[in-house]
């Protein structure tokens, strides 16, 4: 097939923190040097800031030192946090506050703000244009190109292809983006830095990848139980019920409006839990309810999260090109943040790719990169953080806690050894027939809703007649393994109400059902499924969700 082809000095597939910091670090490299640099980025959301969900409590360091004049460039931190709460939820209707003395110190906000993620990429992208980067929203990068063992660039995706293959009125196939180093910031489960991370053998000696769902919304509150700048984490139940970790999160941002949400660690055991039917339990909770009640809930996301910290890191550097952000599993989970890691990610790569360049390095594998995130706050930050995942999958939010608190507050340096969580969640979970049953409240509308509900306020939008986007290795897995085995957890596991088990038409059994055009690109599917025969790939570029202010 013939496509068309543009070429670049640098590709960065992916308009989150890290790509967007990056490119806008590139440029600035290239003014200084007096030298003209080609730098495109591509987002597979209709805009920048569509696809963008996290917390997000915002710790400015990595914009600090890229744009040290941010608050005069008008960049959107507008709420600095004013207090930080704490609360063990011992049950549905008690807690207990965490005293200030100790909490670790990892988890104190003083000098943070509260933000829209997606609102400071739609600035950095304004950033970057400014500079000269090209941007290209709606553009999904579908393929890899890897010639004689190097990344070239990407494909990305063909519009116009219906459901069954055949192409429609209108078709257009996708361009070949090349360059001479492409950085991949997908963000959590990136599809192309997954299979980078396979085909490469770019996680070798690691601990497998761990991760979270953050299912998250926005409310506009009552005026009078607002409070711009309280932060309020929770642990405890209702995971706890289930036995599983994680814990929640409710920020009051500016406009009256307040961030309600829960992370479900990913390697729960009991396949009948939904992190998403906890969510809305968890709201029901005295201490969340006193903030929600009377208010109108406005938006609704998905994301997974990675939380392997740095046991999982992979090596991020490969011939062509650099692995980054999320993408990377930058996340550090001690202090419930990945915004500001992302971003120095994004910075140290951008440094390296530059550098390469300048010593006329087209595609060779950038080996110092290597020396230069050990040599970085971020390396030290993340290394002295490694035990907290670990230590939570082992031992459970309170004490693992207690671990983080004793390294944190006590020795003021880590363990002089490491814990390691050695098993993919996707192998944790017990057999359904040995796992309590959970029985779910129905929703009430005003502070519980159902999926497809939620589903629409997220302004979820996929063309129908296009391929479905969630493959199965084997299509016969899904009813004939997972449903007698484990109660197929696709359909609690999905916040989306993507996955469904449905009686056939002629009624003779089970048959799997997908509504892709659900989805909201949370790639829990993709991490979860006990089989692995789910595998996210992009849709056609500019579906999924389009969040405002998340």
């Amino acid at each position: 097939m013939e496509r068309e082809s543009m070429e670049f000095d640098v590709l960065i597939v992916g308009g989150g923190p890290a790509g967007l910091s990056a490119a806008c670090r590139i440029m600035q490299l290239a003014e200084e040097a007096g030298e003209e640099k080609t730098v495109c980025v591509v987002e597979k959301g209709s805009e920048i800031g569509a696809h963008i969900l996290a917390g997000t409590v915002f710790e400015p360091t990595a914009l600090n030192e890229l744009f040290p004049d941010w608050k005069e460039k008008g960049a959107p931190l507008n709420t600095p946090v004013t207090r930080d709460d704490i609360f063990v939820l011992r049950g549905a209707d008690s807690a207990t506050k965490v005293p200030g003395a100790f909490v670790p110190k990892s988890m104190h906000n003083h000098g943070n703000y509260i933000i829209s993620l997606g609102n400071l990429c739609r600035w950095l992208a304004e950033q970057a244009e400014g500079m000269g980067v090209e941007v290209y929203p709606g553009f999904a990068a579908a393929e890899t190109i890897i010639e004689d063992g190097q990344v070239k660039g990407i494909i990305t995706g063909d519009m116009g292809v219906a459901r069954d293959g055949s192409e429609k009125e209108g078709y257009m196939p996708g361009m070949e983006l090349r360059a001479k180093y492409t950085l991949f910031t997908e963000g959590c489960r990136g599809h192309l830095g997954k299979q980078l991370i396979r085909d490469f053998k770019l996680d070798e000696g690691k601990d497998p990848q761990h991760y979270g769902i953050g299912i998250k919304e926005l409310w506009d509150i009552d005026p009078a139980k607002h409070e711009p700048g309280l932060v309020v984490h929770t642990t405890g139940w209702p995971l706890t019920e289930t036995g599983s970790t994680g814990g929640s999160f409710l920020y009051h941002l500016e406009n009256g409006q307040v961030y309600v949400g829960l992370i479900a660690d990913l390697s729960y055991s009991n396949p009948h839990m939904s992190p998403f039917e906890e969510f809305q339990r968890l709201k029901l909770h005295p201490e969340i309810r006193k903030h929600l009640e009377g208010g109108k809930r406005v938006s609704y996301g998905a994301r997974a999260l990675s939380k392997g910290g740095f046991n999982s890191l992979p090596k991020m550097s490969f011939p062509g090109g650099l692995i980054l952000g999320c993408d990377a599993g930058t996340l550090n989970s001690s202090k419930i943040k990945g915004s500001h890691t992302a971003m120095k990610s994004g910075l140290l790569g951008a440094e390296a790719v530059f550098e390469a360049l300048k010593e006329g390095k087209n595609g060779e594998e950038i080996t110092s990169f290597a020396d230069r995130f050990k040599n970085s706050w971020l390396y030290k930050e993340l290394f002295d953080e490694r035990n907290f995942g670990p230590s939570m999958h082992k031992f459970g939010n309170i004490v693992g806690g207690g671990i983080a608190f004793f390294e944190q507050n006590i020795l003021h340096r880590s363990l002089p050894f490491t814990f390691h969580d050695t098993v993919p969640d996707y192998a944790t979970l017990k057999e359904a027939s040995n796992a309590k049953k959970i029985s779910y409240p129905k929703p009430d509308n005003k502070l519980t809703f159902d999926r497809l509900t939620s589903v629409f306020v997220s302004n979820t939008n996929h063309e129908e007649d296009q391929p479905v986007h969630l493959k199965l290795t084997d299509p016969d897995i899904p009813i004939e393994h997972n449903l007698p085995k484990y109660d197929e957890p696709a359909q609690r596991y999905c916040p989306a109400g993507v996955y469904e088990v449905v009686e056939k038409d002629d009624g003779s059994g089970k048959r799997f059902q997908i509504n892709a055009q659900n989805c909201v690109h949370c790639k829990t599917c993709d991490i979860k499924d006990p089989a692995q025969n789910i595998t996210w790939v992009t849709p056609a570029g500019g579906g999924g969700p389009n969040y405002p202010n998340m």
